[in-house]
């Protein structure tokens, strides 16, 4: 096959009109071309020029070598790589593993999901172990938190099927290095499963939160049907090592599972379990992360400065953005998991804390623009230790908390009164979102003030980039504070714990990955060695 890039054309071009333009720019005939299939779309919406999309293309023509000499000049055009997904074993009656003992995954968020879905269809049969519920049952008690104000510590934001990816905007790309392609594999699971198809192509694929849950549900069943084991309520809460290596696990419920090859997939708020594997000796490193608000406009403003006389289009929906400010004070302050036409949602698994986070749906019509509004620490800014990180994140959680009025409330403030320094009293014309409720204050006291200052500098830099992005009425709520994990379980090339063996620290709460995609490819690259080791004798 062959891979043509740079084909443009008009946004609202007939369907047939891919054809005709493939076979233009080939100077071929349309008996010539065999078939075609769009690979990647984007757009381009610059103010000054006619709205266009930007197709990727791999297709099948007649004679191709004779084409490719031809048009050999022509940067845009080379053999199409191979991005199918090879699977490095298969075990089966002839095929064994050399352990007798099931794979273990502890955690079902998109890295567990991922790790636990490619060691069954590789015939290993996993275990999975996930401290939470399955995914319709913590949408549920989700819900009691935001509408009635009730946190179940084991089944919300984080912990239950799907992780913290469920409750998100769903984006589906990353910028990690992919040369195997390993995250079309996870494109494709996700469209065999349910999701729309165009995730295959889009620049910026995204599922929202409510299809995240259906498709979530057929993963788990492929797993099931392949002979794995997906086991809710189970919270881990011991490590068996014996002279650095992984002997099993103990259960809450007084079970041990017995294992030697077990996926760290914990996500990055499972804080009780860090402090559990750390006592077990564990090696693991303090590592920066972010903290700072989530900040809502309108979701027109942004359309209107990010697409201007494309704003409002269908076909290219609701506009996004991602900024960065270097501080004078040395501080970076950067614009984190944008949430177009979204929510801020309460995202706290611990009592008497209160934590952000950002949600979108897949129709992204929502009134208001979200996005985090951090900055970036590192452990000089937390001495004390690989758990230190955590320590640092439950202050400001519970500060936040106190702030917010005790009740689960979010503290939040306008804009215009957080750069001047004041306290707010009433909202104006942007209403935040945040549910159960957010009181108004000053958020000064929920941050380290370096972050603080670094914020007011960031703001109106942000202002030249998108107009209006400082606006007064602009509402900021705090605390966001679990960006990524405080933490990472090192590992060595094999995947393993670096100092014990068996252990298999993987996605983003082993410090791996960040989001959806890295976390699923993530989760492959893990199954793929335990697959290899399993094949070593």
């Amino acid at each position: 096959m062959i891979r043509l890039t740079e084909l443009r054309l008009p946004i609202d071009h007939a369907p047939e009109a891919l054809g005709a333009a493939i076979c233009k720019r080939l100077s071929i005939s349309a008996q010539d071309l065999i078939r075609y299939e769009v690979f990647k779309r984007s757009y381009d919406a610059r103010k000054n020029i006619a709205l266009s999309f930007i197709y990727t293309i791999d297709l099948s023509i007649k004679d191709e070598e004779t084409v490719l000499r031809r048009l050999a000049h022509d940067p845009h055009l080379r053999p199409s790589p191979d991005t199918r997904y090879h699977f490095v074993a298969h075990f089966d009656q002839q095929t064994k593993p050399r352990s007798a003992l099931r794979p273990v995954v502890i955690g079902f968020g998109p890295c567990g999901i991922f790790a636990a879905l490619t060691l069954a269809q590789m015939g290993l049969k996993p275990i999975v172990l996930e401290r939470g519920k399955t995914v319709r049952e913590r949408t549920q008690d989700t819900w009691g938190l935001w509408r009635k104000k009730i946190l179940n510590p084991e089944s919300n934001v984080q912990f239950g099927e799907g992780g913290a990816g469920t409750f998100s905007d769903g984006k589906l790309w990353s910028q990690v290095k992919d040369p195997k392609f390993h995250g079309r594999k996870v494109l494709q699971e996700f469209v065999k499963a349910g999701a729309p198809e165009e995730i295959l192509y889009v620049s910026k694929p995204h599922i929202g939160t409510f299809r995240l849950v259906g498709v979530v549900e057929k993963m788990r069943k492929e797993i099931i049907e392949l002979g794995g084991e997906v086991r809710f309520g189970q919270k881990v809460t011991g490590f068996e090592i014996s002279d650095q290596v992984l002997q099993g696990i103990h259960l809450e419920s007084g079970e041990f599972v017995e294992a030697d090859h077990v996926v760290l997939a914990l996500g990055h708020s499972a804080r009780d379990t860090f402090v559990t594997l750390h006592d077990a000796g564990v090696y693991m490193e303090a590592k920066p992360f972010s903290v700072g608000f989530r900040i809502e406009h309108p979701q027109s403003l942004i359309d209107r400065a990010r697409l201007g006389p494309h704003a409002g289009n269908p076909l290219i929906g609701a506009a996004d953005y991602k900024l960065v400010h270097h501080a004078k004070n040395g501080r970076s302050v950067y614009s984190f998991c944008m949430c177009p036409g979204g929510t801020v949602v309460a995202a706290t698994s611990e009592r008497n804390r209160v934590v952000t986070n950002g949600m979108s749906q897949y129709s992204r019509n929502e009134r208001n623009a979200n996005a985090g509004i951090v900055v970036g620490i590192t452990p000089d800014d937390y001495p004390g230790g690989p758990l230190a990180g955590i320590e640092f994140q439950r202050q400001l959680e519970s500060k936040a908390f106190t702030l917010g009025g005790s009740n689960y409330e979010a503290p939040g403030q306008l804009v215009g009164d957080f750069l001047q320094g004041k306290a707010s009293t009433e909202f104006g014309s942007v209403l935040p979102s945040y549910k159960p409720g957010v009181h108004l204050t000053d958020l000064a006291e929920s941050i380290p003030a370096y972050a603080i200052e670094a914020i007011r500098e960031a703001i109106p830099a942000f202002e030249k980039k998108i107009k209006g992005f400082s606006m007064r009425d602009a509402v900021l709520t705090g605390v966001e504070t679990r960006t990524s994990s405080p933490l990472q379980i090192k590992r060595g090339p094999n995947y393993q714990s670096i100092n014990t063996k068996g252990l298999y620290p993987a996605g983003e709460g082993a410090g791996y990955a960040g989001g959806i995609m890295s976390a699923g490819i993530d989760g492959i690259k893990v199954a793929e060695a335990i697959a290899l080791d399993l094949l070593s004798h």
